[in-house]
């Protein structure tokens, strides 16, 4: 169904074959994560199920702990995170709906947690399959998002979205998302690098609260005010100050990422675009593809066909989710006459989030590219090289009559009776 993102190099003897979950896993090994509290959901649970083998057999130096629900997984990782410790978790669907509550929590005391997510369709009704509605749906909450296409860069993701989350400059929680059973649950070969090369890469945490030292008294999380509070010993910000810095740290972070992304690229051999998206065919095409994970994976088949066919095409797959790169996809999409997005999502009321956030980073530009999206995939469903060609032509003739149609369309349904709404059935 998807194609090698890359030519990894697998001369080395550390190469072993892995889900995504256990590549996933053995990346918080080597990461040295200090602390790690999880409760178990498909399908991520052989995410912390492997964690847990490695603390028993002592393979990681670290505490896991066992609670009752995803919501108390991600409270005990924000308490252990201000003593100081590496920590992360793994998550999908309901239970990160679950942690909703202290997602900002963990934001805005800016707690560098990591969370693996293996994205699942969100009920009712109930559907363990993948889309990307639970990774879509935390946007608002002030986490640093990034998303996977193959094992290799799940393991090589989560190492930089530890060095990012940690960043004095950055100080934010990141969630690493990857599809659900399509890399979750294939195996694939996955370069484990030295240890000692990731302890170069990956120095301890240097955290900016650590409760641990108690040498100097701290307050963690305090009930702040509308307005700046004046003190003999100096101002304290109001609520509105706390959230410009959170604003500005997350805005500023992408130039973190591109940075971390470039240093791992040049000490380890491989890279991910520029860190933001990655590209595909791009250098001479007209018409682009913008999708995510599994959607970008697949449309680069779809791009070879569509290219045999005489189409100018390629692929832009966003890499990082948010901040949203607006500039950087500014700058990139200007050049191109058409942008054909296809989301494994719903912005329910509007449309698909990639498109109409796409559309928004790109008011503005001068001659913008004409942007049509598609729906696609949804609880699992199949997404395949004729749902994405369908959109892409279809998308096509929208453009060549200047028909700018800001309404949702779904390729790949099968019901005769939503006719009424659209014609996306096969």
């Amino acid at each position: 169904m998807t194609q090698p993102l890359q030519k990894h190099k697998y001369n080395n003897k550390k190469v072993k074959i892995l889900t995504g979950n256990h590549a996933a896993a053995h990346a918080f090994r080597q990461a040295k994560v200090g602390v790690i509290s999880a409760y178990p959901i498909t399908p991520q649970s052989p995410v912390v199920e492997k964690i847990s083998q490695f603390t028993e057999e002592g393979k990681m130096n670290a505490k896991f702990v066992k609670v009752e629900s995803e919501h108390s997984a991600l409270a005990v990782c924000c308490a252990a995170s201000a003593t100081g410790s590496r920590v992360g978790t793994a998550t999908s669907a309901h239970g990160l709906e679950f942690m909703y509550e202290m997602l900002p929590w963990a934001s805005g005391n800016r707690l560098p947690i990591v969370i693996n997510l293996a994205t699942r369709a969100l009920g009712g009704p109930w559907s363990v399959w993948t889309d990307h509605q639970d990774f879509i749906t935390i946007r608002d909450v002030g986490w640093i998002q990034l998303f996977c296409e193959d094992n290799q860069e799940i393991y090589d993701t989560n190492l930089q979205a530890f060095k990012i989350a940690e960043d004095p400059r950055v100080f934010l929680p990141a969630i690493v998302g990857y599809d659900g059973y399509i890399l979750s649950h294939t195996m694939m070969p996955v370069l484990l690098e030295e240890q000692k090369e990731i302890d170069e890469f990956l120095p301890p945490i240097q955290h900016h609260i650590n409760l641990s030292d108690i040498s100097q008294v701290k307050g963690v999380d305090p009930v702040t005010t509308p307005n700046v509070i004046k003190r003999k010993e100096g101002t304290a910000p109001g609520y509105y100050e706390y959230r410009y810095a959170l604003q500005k740290a997350l805005e500023n972070s992408i130039d973190i990422v591109k940075e971390v992304h470039d240093e791992f690229a040049k000490k380890f051999g491989r890279s991910y675009g520029n860190g933001i998206y990655k590209t595909f065919l791009t250098e001479d095409a007209e018409t682009i593809i913008f999708a995510m994970g599994s959607v970008a994976s697949q449309a680069r088949h779809a791009i070879n066909k569509l290219r045999n066919e005489g189409l100018k095409i390629g692929l832009v797959s966003l890499k990082l989710f948010r901040p949203f790169p607006t500039d950087d996809l500014r700058d990139y999409m200007k050049q191109f006459k058409n942008v054909i997005v296809f989301d494994r999502d719903i912005g329910y009321g509007y449309e698909g989030v990639l498109c109409y956030e796409l559309k928004s980073a790109l008011y503005g530009v001068d001659n913008p590219p004409f942007i049509k999206g598609f729906i696609v995939g949804l609880g699992g469903r199949d997404v395949t090289d004729k749902h994405l060609i369908k959109g892409v032509k279809k998308g096509l003739e929208y453009s060549k009559k200047k028909e700018y149609l800001n309404r949702t369309e779904f390729i790949g349904l099968k019901l005769k009776q939503l006719d009424f709404l659209h014609d996306g059935e096969e």
